[in-house]
């Protein structure tokens, strides 16, 4: 089973053309990572395939901006990420008056993150790394079939993103993420997707991929 297919797909924003002739297909189990250069369309497409697939499963969002609500405090923040479960009766007293249930569930959440002294801090006052912590904390709250990120874990050092990836892929079968750092994307994809110059350059499994398929990708 195949859960969203992109074929021969034009994508960008504004009537302006990012990406030309795309196909991708995406199947549960599968952890594809995008790769390419700032402009590339890492970001174009991993929106593509979370429009495509918002509608009939539920998808763990990681966008690039984090989306937070720096007034709110960290666990406001993450409560935030099953807002759509409920309505809007139930998600402003919730906010307002945090249930006991819901935090209890993200207390061992922030714990694995290593946010656990920031609970009731206002998220605007947090390092650059914390706020990308919330942000997964947020994703690992809501849950579901599929986690697409975008640059999750840029903000903190290579030994932290590493293991934050290993919660991901723990929580998640199924990940569509777009990550700057090859030594991590080829630890955590069974699949790399590179991109340039508007288009795909390659998709296949790490191992079958050298050094000089990746170094292509960033070449001027």
């Amino acid at each position: 089973m195949t859960l969203t297919v992109l074929d021969r797909q034009t994508l960008g924003y504004g009537g302006t053309a990012v990406l030309s002739e795309v196909s991708l297909a995406l199947a549960p189990g599968e952890r594809v990572v995008l790769l390419g250069p700032s402009g590339s369309g890492k970001t174009t497409l991993l929106n593509a395939i979370h429009d495509r697939l918002a509608g009939a499963q539920r998808v763990a969002l990681v966008p690039q901006d984090h989306a937070l609500v720096p007034q709110l405090s960290v666990l406001r923040n993450v409560l935030m990420g099953r807002l759509d479960d409920h309505g809007p009766v139930r998600n402003l007293g919730s906010l307002l008056h945090v249930r006991r249930a819901d935090r209890e569930g993200i207390a061992p959440i922030l714990a694995d993150l290593g946010l656990s002294d920031e609970t009731d801090r206002r998220v605007g006052e947090l390092s650059g790394g914390q706020k990308q912590r919330v942000a997964l904390a947020r994703a690992w709250w809501r849950g579901g079939a599929v986690l697409l990120a975008d640059e999750p874990v840029s903000a903190v050092d290579e030994t932290q993103a590493a293991a934050l990836l290993d919660q991901a892929r723990a929580r998640f079968a199924t990940a569509l993420l777009a990550l700057h750092d090859v030594a991590l994307a080829r630890r955590f994809a069974t699949r790399l997707v590179g991109l340039r110059r508007g288009r795909i350059a390659f998709d296949a499994a790490p191992g079958a991929l050298g050094d000089a398929d990746i170094a292509a990708l960033y070449a001027r």
